[in-house]
């Protein structure tokens, strides 16, 4: 059984992870399509870094991301600190809406930003991309700091009132410090579907904004380029990277816990 589990779990991974490898060996390519492999060059790498327009998008996103995942951690973790407050039947009512929120289509997501936006005559652009990523953000950090938050023993709070602590005090000594790993792991999680979140992103962006999934996609319709198959390969060890500083945050935060 364990066997075939192994096997099973290798196959898996084989099909994720081919076509990512495809993509990264094809960025390598001298012939300049994906055909057939000619020769090893770094051209097209060369080409993306050169290309201002590209490399100010890839700017934009990251920092979108960055700023929109910081924004919706603070309101999520607040929030279910919150949630956590009322009555089994408000939360479980709040908790449904938010979880609606998860398994939405992001098509449905994005044509009602759109027309809210349009309602509200609000300009589309880095604004509006940036409160729709903070929208669909936040029922992710409520999602991975809920489980903590209830695995957290009380009688900590109630000790650091009964010595003195006002509620400011308990949130930053206390809570928030027991809470980390669960902050961590939504802003991380949020980061990510910000990242590369397309369907959103597509209904709510104007002229003056892009972000990466946009124009790969404006792109890949004109045809294969092999500069974005390098982009592509960036973005993806970029990803590695972050999952790496992850467990390392994490991993640290679980020793000095310990």
């Amino acid at each position: 059984m364990k066997k075939f589990a192994n096997l099973y779990l290798t196959l898996v991974f084989l099909i994720l992870y081919i076509p990512i490898a495809y993509l990264i060996f094809y960025s390598f390519n001298a012939g300049g399509d994906m055909n057939g492999f000619t020769g090893f060059t770094l051209e097209h790498y060369q080409t993306m870094f050169e290309d201002s327009r590209l490399m100010h998008i890839l700017v934009d996103t990251f920092f979108l991301a960055f700023l929109s995942a910081l924004i919706a951690t603070a309101i999520g973790t607040f929030g279910t600190i919150y949630l956590h407050q009322l009555s089994r039947r408000r939360q479980n009512s709040l908790l449904s809406l938010n979880n609606i929120l998860m398994v939405a289509p992001d098509v449905m997501i994005g044509a009602s930003f759109l027309i809210l936006f349009t309602y509200l005559n609000f300009q589309l652009g880095t604004a509006s991309v940036l409160l729709s990523h903070v929208a669909f953000s936040i029922p992710i950090v409520v999602l991975m700091v809920l489980p903590r938050l209830k695995e957290m023993n009380y009688d900590m709070v109630n000790a650091a009132y009964d010595l003195g602590a006002t509620h400011f005090q308990m949130l930053k000594e206390v809570m928030l410090p027991y809470l980390t790993p669960g902050i961590i792991a939504g802003y991380f999680m949020a980061f990510t579907y910000s990242l590369d979140d397309f369907a959103v992103t597509f209904f709510v962006t104007g002229n003056g904004f892009s972000t990466l999934s946009v124009e790969i996609y404006s792109r890949a319709r004109q045809g294969i380029s092999l500069e974005i198959n390098a982009l592509s390969t960036v973005v993806f060890l970029f990803s590695i990277l972050l999952v790496i500083g992850y467990y390392m945050i994490s991993t640290e935060k679980e020793v000095k816990d310990a």
